[in-house]
């Protein structure tokens, strides 16, 4: 793994289409439990190098119920976006991560983690991706069928604060899902 993670960081693939240029941000482990499959990092993250490390990793480790120690030790979580840089600005938010990262690379990475138990699937990119035509029309349907991909995969909204208005919308989400998340995530990390 350590050897893969090191090929990973020096990856220049897309640096073409990067704006701010390539700094891949991954993190994982042989003996990863639990593997996050999100978006791909913001410019806050870019300029940290830390996965998750702004306002929507903050509220992703509050619906996971897990402390910093947890979220970051790797050889509980992977942190693993469908696009490994940041992408850059667009009219309304962060332009979509890459195609290039995940069909090179995600294979390799989930191919050495031995002990995965649930691999959660935040927001459409990456639910797109893994769940094919499984996926629902929408977002929201996806994520309220959310049983549907067990026990393979947990289905989630990304937890931007950009997405407050549909979780108010949406209040079964935080009654019915994040509850369930957060039991399906204590049991595997105990």
């Amino acid at each position: 793994m350590k050897k893969l993670l090191s090929l990973i960081s020096k990856c220049n693939e897309c640096a073409a289409q990067l704006e701010f240029g390539p700094r891949p941000i991954v993190s994982a482990h042989s003996l990863s439990k639990v593997v996050i499959i999100g978006q791909a990092p913001g410019s806050i993250v870019h300029a940290s190098g830390v996965p998750w490390d702004d306002k929507s990793g903050k509220n992703l480790r509050e619906w996971m119920g897990v402390d910093m120690q947890t979220f970051y030790n790797p050889q509980k979580i992977a942190l693993i976006p469908m696009g490994f840089c940041y992408p850059g600005k667009g009219k309304s938010g962060d332009l979509p991560p890459t195609k290039t990262c995940a069909p090179l690379w995600h294979k390799k990475i989930l191919d050495k983690l031995d002990d995965v138990a649930l691999i959660l699937l935040i927001g459409r990119y990456a639910q797109e991706y893994y769940l094919g035509d499984r996926l629902k029309r929408t977002l929201t349907d996806t994520v309220r069928n959310y049983e549907e991909y067990l026990p393979d995969f947990f289905v989630l909204p990304h937890p931007s604060p950009r997405n407050n208005i549909w979780q108010a919308k949406n209040e079964w989400y935080k009654k019915e899902v994040i509850p369930e998340l957060k039991t399906k995530v204590k049991t595997i990390l105990g």
